[in-house]
């Protein structure tokens, strides 16, 4: 059974059945659809191999045979983990966005073709294949901030699409010099890590690359695109943007230039290394100023994508496992936390954290929930934000110690700003013009206690992600060691 295509295009065909169906029609075909591929990722995930290394579950075909394109797509335990991520929170996002009621369907339509290219992204195994998914993402994500965004969605959109394109081009030339340079002809990435490439040249490569990733990851100082998509983007693409799309950028870091040239990878470690302590102290401190939630929110995201990188850097096995889970994680967590900061938002029509405040009297569900996400995110034990994070220290100390420990410290600040925050919006008096508002509603309850499901269970039971984990992880950081 071809579970990857299925993958991929069952949404594509469902966005165009959604333009060709009644308007009342969009969100049910949007969430059959995006309800049966998380089915198909989870089948997948039932039947991957724990015991073996290597690409699973491979599809192949010949596409553009004089360019040395083909249709190859593939799972291994890095990316299988991110297309089960991705297949939730779409249906998550689809299912936030129930009572949308300003054009539903060309948003679920837009959605159906985001999770098509996400998907592409974590399957593809030829480089112009994952470089076609990757730039289809761009469309359906700057049309849903331009047209169902906040007061600044065009401004947001197009720093998101610049910013993007911008980074898109170091990479395509990262990605011509590899095919180049190899002399066989072919964009297949097996082949082209199987490669041995002259240090210089890695080098020039790796960094192209790196650029391209570093945008979507985001790494300091490209991230500031990030902030006001989040602000301006609806709820539900809040969820897939910090869910997915920057794991993408993650994904793809350690996918191509850490994949493929180790070499390079040894050398820049300390750099990559120092960026990320950068990204999680300074993504931590900004948070701790913010007075819009969700602007909180999105740079605490910068924040705890630094473990990724700092995992990453330490070419070790435990390292990049604790790299991967955390981008499994931190999508589940994130997601959750933007959910809640839109049925707030829903509510009182605020984020500004000074004009809330003892919401947990009038809306109890929402804030126990809240306070949940939160103390994920700061990585108490028995969460999954806690295994990710421990990983990744341990790890990362025995080559990169004071990095570690720097990077540990971001921890403290991140429980500052984020019982600070929920102090503020949650305890005290209420104020009299929240006196009349509900909780959430059923269909809401669930759609969050999904998420809070998936974080807990990961968080008491990680050996379901880190088994599969393990083995995308070993070969790469064999290469990496130099073995």
């Amino acid at each position: 059974m071809p579970y990857l295509s299925l993958i991929i295009f069952l949404p594509l065909a469902a966005a165009m059945a959604i333009a060709l169906a009644p308007r009342d029609w969009a969100r049910w075909i949007a969430g059959t659809a995006s309800l049966v591929v998380l089915a198909l990722s989870m089948q997948a995930f039932s039947i991957f191999d724990r015991a073996a290394t290597g690409f699973q579950l491979t599809e192949k075909a010949v596409w553009i045979p004089q360019f040395g394109v083909s249709y190859f797509l593939g799972v291994d335990g890095i990316s299988l983990p991110l297309v089960v991520l991705t297949g939730l929170l779409t249906f998550i996002a689809v299912l936030a966005s129930w009572r949308l009621e300003l054009r539903p369907k060309e948003y679920f339509a837009l959605v159906m073709v985001l999770e098509t290219a996400m998907m592409g992204v974590f399957t593809a195994l030829d480089l112009m294949l994952f470089f076609l998914f990757w730039e289809l993402e761009l469309a359906p994500m700057y049309l849903l901030i331009g047209v169902w965004g906040g007061p600044r969605r065009e401004y947001a959109a197009m720093k998101f699409i610049l910013y993007t394109i911008a980074g898109s081009v170091f990479m395509l030339v990262g990605i011509f010099a590899l095919y180049f340079s190899s002399g066989k002809g072919t964009f297949d990435m097996t082949v082209l890590a199987a490669q041995q490439y002259a240090a210089g040249f890695q080098l020039v490569v790796f960094m192209l690359l790196a650029i391209g990733f570093a945008v979507k990851i985001p790494v300091f100082p490209f991230h500031t695109w990030l902030p006001d998509a989040h602000v301006e983007a609806p709820t539900a693409i809040s969820v897939l943007l910090a869910g997915v799309l920057l794991k993408m950028g993650g994904y793809g870091l350690i996918r191509l230039p850490f994949g493929m040239l180790p070499d390079a990878a040894r050398e820049l470690a300390p750099w990559i290394a120092a960026l990320a302590v950068v990204n999680v102290l300074y993504g931590a401190a900004v948070s701790m100023v913010q007075e819009d939630l969700k602007k909180l929110i999105a740079y605490s995201s910068v924040s705890h994508m630094g473990y990724v990188l700092l995992g990453a850097a330490a070419l070790t096995g435990v390292g990049l496992q604790g790299a991967v889970l955390q981008m499994f994680t931190h999508g589940t967590i994130t997601g959750l936390l933007f959910l809640m900061v839109g049925l707030v938002y829903d509510r009182t029509h605020t984020r500004i954290i000074d004009k809330l405040g003892g919401l947990g009297a009038r809306m109890p569900a929402i804030a126990v929930v809240f306070v949940i996400a939160g103390l994920a995110s700061l990585g108490l034990p028995g969460m999954s934000g806690f295994v990710a994070e421990f990983l990744v220290f341990v790890g990362a100390f025995p080559v990169w110690q004071a990095a570690t420990i720097l990077a540990a410290f971001g921890i403290v600040i991140t429980a500052g700003y984020l019982l600070w925050m929920l102090q503020r919006v949650f305890m005290g008096p209420l104020p009299p013009q929240w006196a009349g508002l509900g909780d959430a509603s059923r269909l809401e309850l669930f759609t969050v206690g999904v998420m809070v499901a998936v974080i807990v269970g990961v968080g008491v039971y990680p050996s379901v992600l880190t088994d599969v984990i393990k083995m995308g992880v070993v070969p790469m950081a064999q290469r990496l060691a130099g073995m």
